[in-house]
């Protein structure tokens, strides 16, 4: 079997486990007792992708991972990030009809690397947060939620700073959950050029949900699509009164 079918494979398992983990996002705890419940809120072959591996084991202890975290950052110079039980970046809703996702691969033969991730995050303004992913927030409301969220294909998706020298992955996976805190194309024109500023910094090639390489024909096919459902989903017309 070819590299890119491997790739392929991978990815479209990894896409099963992040639609799994987008049913969680904006699910609601179990209040406490007495309380309230809350409302959930470019053409280039892509690298060989190996068996999807398993995350890190569990049971070692918020306390320990948020103390491998911290010295993980000033080691690594990596930006400040949310605490583990962090609520930024989640949805205010679990509801949604409609997902867009895009991939940034590692090129044949190689991968990417944890620690490049996570500072190329920071430049292109993603922010760590909500199930341990990323997530580009609305400039100055992040009670809104999300505009899109991006995560690791390898099990369980997450990014586990404490190990994050350790970590490599052969792509990542950026989601857009409509509806969105604002037009599904107005989503999208925030996620595609994120997404193609992160191919160039981790020299990486971007791919669609199809696992192809992403071309200007399906972006175009993309911008349709959402045009379509923004129009779809806008409030209707207001009744006007009748003249008498």
């Amino acid at each position: 079997m070819s590299d890119t079918a491997l790739l392929r494979i991978g990815i479209l398992a990894a896409g099963l486990l992040l639609i799994a983990a987008i049913l969680l996002f904006g699910r609601p705890r179990k209040p406490a007792q007495g309380k309230r419940r809350e409302p959930a809120e470019s053409g280039e072959r892509p690298r060989r992708e190996p068996v999807l591996g398993v995350g890190e084991e569990a049971g070692e202890g918020v306390a320990g991972a948020e103390a491998g975290e911290v010295a993980a950052q000033q080691e690594l110079g990596l930006p400040d990030v949310e605490a583990p039980g962090s609520e930024l970046g989640k949805r205010a809703t679990q509801d949604f009809d409609k997902i867009v996702s895009l991939y940034v691969a590692a090129r044949a033969g190689l991968s990417l690397r944890g620690e490049d991730i996570v500072v190329a995050a920071e430049k292109t303004g993603l922010v760590f947060g909500y199930m341990n992913v990323f997530h580009r927030m609305v400039e100055g409301h992040p009670e809104r939620g999300p505009i899109f969220s991006m995560a690791s294909i390898m099990k369980p998706g997450s990014f586990d700073m404490a190990h994050i020298r350790e970590m490599e992955t052969p792509a990542i996976a950026f989601f857009l959950t409509l509806p969105a805190p604002m037009t599904a194309l107005d989503a999208w024109e925030k996620m595609l050029p994120t997404v193609q500023r992160m191919a160039e910094l981790l020299d990486g090639v971007v791919l669609d949900d199809s696992r192809n390489a992403l071309g200007r024909q399906r972006i175009a096919h993309i911008r349709d699509e959402l045009r379509a459902y923004d129009r779809q989903h806008q409030a209707p017309p207001l009744t006007k009164p009748p003249r008498w």
